[in-house]
């Protein structure tokens, strides 16, 4: 008889050891949650946008427009060409994406492929192999291209649509 209330007072003990470890795990995870994802002094990520803009000053400014969220269009295939050099002709592949803001741009890019294919096509084939080579080559082409496409997109639709163009392959030979 005695061994049977030893062992039920060490049941009990274990039952009241696991409600405990229950219970702490509980409050810990409510307390992670809170401040995980409880409120911050941080402007949400809608809001970065109008603060990242800087400046003549270099200060960060407050514009009152929220442009939307970035998304990529890719181009459907890469852009293969030869380009002029001055020892010899190489032949160039690149890969690109544009930078847009907001579905209605991204759905306004994804119509226009052709044109803005072709107008990339033309700036691409104006290059100079030997100015290519380079990394400021690289960022010249990169923002000749943008404006161009720009250029072109207002012309047609009335607005940029596109914001940057960006190279995500880039070979030479």
């Amino acid at each position: 008889m005695a061994e049977e209330e030893l062992q039920m007072e060490e049941g009990g003990k274990g039952k009241m050891m696991i409600i405990i470890i229950v219970a702490v795990v509980l409050i810990g995870g409510g307390a992670a949650a809170y401040f995980l994802l409880g409120g911050s002094d941080e402007p949400a990520m809608e809001d970065q946008a109008a603060v990242t803009q800087t400046g003549s000053d270099g200060a960060p400014t407050m514009s009152g427009t929220n442009k939307g969220t970035a998304l990529y269009v890719a181009m459907p295939r890469p852009f293969v060409f030869n380009v002029p050099g001055q020892g010899k002709d190489r032949l160039a592949q690149i890969k690109v994406q544009l930078m847009v803001r907001g579905t209605d741009n991204e759905e306004t890019a994804k119509m226009h492929v052709p044109l803005i294919e072709g107008t990339l096509l033309r700036v691409f084939s104006s290059a100079n192999a030997d100015d290519l080579v380079t990394e400021a080559g690289k960022v010249s082409l990169r923002d000749q291209s943008a404006r161009e496409v720009q250029k072109v997109m207002k012309e047609t639709v009335g607005n940029e649509v596109v914001e940057q163009v960006l190279f995500t392959g880039f070979v030479m030979q």
